[in-house]
């Protein structure tokens, strides 16, 4: 038995794998979040392992492409599933999502050749137009399903610290009572991961409230998505000796030292009025400090 849509508007069912593998028709009430650890849409080993959708980050144009796997309301088959257990983790009216990327700090910057933000997404400094797109998902999830707006109180943990039995893996009579959101390191009896890692779950459920209570462009969202000074600036890997940053403040300190010379000297060409010099020879040696402190200026 099942209500309400069973697949995200505008999205692909090119990958369906419920014709292969059928999984249990059930209500779902809450939601698992994972990452893939990849940059491209995973082919789940023929749907052994797929999720219910895989969401992938179109980065040039701002959006996600959604893939349905299996409908909503079915049990999918990216957790581990002990049949020796009477609650079965994906089976325990959960819908679950992969989103294309990491979460693991050494794909922070870079994966290779590619590049984070560009070519790829680490999911714990996902962009805002990211995060805002995963709720619009979550907030179908709720309107058509009634997945509560809820995230599990315990804690998403930076990985690898999510890994294995952590402080945020539930115990098993805790997650056949759990509705709302959670992540795949916080599903117990035979699963270890750690994803989807200390991605801004608690910042998507904002999302999630303000685009079910019809509030679809909050107004930071072009804040939120402006590079901060130190971004622009970073280090770019492209050989420079120091980034920008540092150049400006060591070029500022530098300047600072100028000003005071040129001060300093200033105080010295005023006193040599009491040394018998003509006005005219003072000037002239007044001009030659301005234009040597003007030349180190420059450089």
């Amino acid at each position: 038995m099942s209500t309400g849509a069973q697949f995200y508007p505008g999205s692909s069912t090119a990958y369906r794998y419920d014709g292969r593998y059928p999984g249990l028709m059930q209500e779902i009430n809450c939601c698992v979040t994972h990452t893939t650890e990849g940059t491209s849409l995973p082919d789940y080993d023929g749907g052994v392992s797929a999720p219910n959708s895989t969401l992938l980050p179109d980065i040039p144009n701002k959006r996600i492409k959604v893939y349905c796997h299996f409908p909503a309301d079915m049990s999918a088959r990216a957790l581990v599933d002990n049949p020796d257990t009477t609650v079965r983790t994906n089976r325990n009216n959960c819908h679950q999502v992969e989103l294309v990327g990491s979460c693991d700090p050494a794909r922070r910057v870079s994966w290779g050749k590619l590049r984070a933000g560009v070519d790829y997404i680490y999911w714990p400094d996902a962009p805002d137009w990211l995060l805002r797109a995963y709720a619009g998902y979550l907030a179908w999830l709720h309107t058509e399903h009634g997945v509560p707006l809820t995230l599990t109180p315990r804690p998403f943990l930076a990985y690898p610290g999510s890994y294995g039995n952590s402080a945020a893996r539930m115990a098993l009579d805790e997650w056949a009572d759990f509705e709302g959101h959670c992540g795949h390191m916080h599903v117990p009896d035979g699963n270890n991961h750690g994803d989807p890692g200390n991605t801004r779950m608690d910042l998507v459920l904002q999302y999630t409230r303000q685009i079910v209570a019809g509030d679809t462009n909050p107004p930071t969202s072009e804040e939120d998505d402006m590079p901060t000074p130190m971004e622009l600036w970073a280090y770019k890997g492209k050989g420079e000796p120091i980034d920008a940053y540092a150049y400006l403040v060591t070029t500022n300190k530098r300047v600072a030292a100028l000003a005071e010379q040129v001060s300093a000297l200033t105080t010295k060409v005023a006193s040599l009025e009491t040394t018998g010099l003509t006005p005219e020879q003072i000037t002239a040696i007044a001009n030659a400090v301005a234009d040597v402190q003007a030349r180190r200026l420059a450089n």
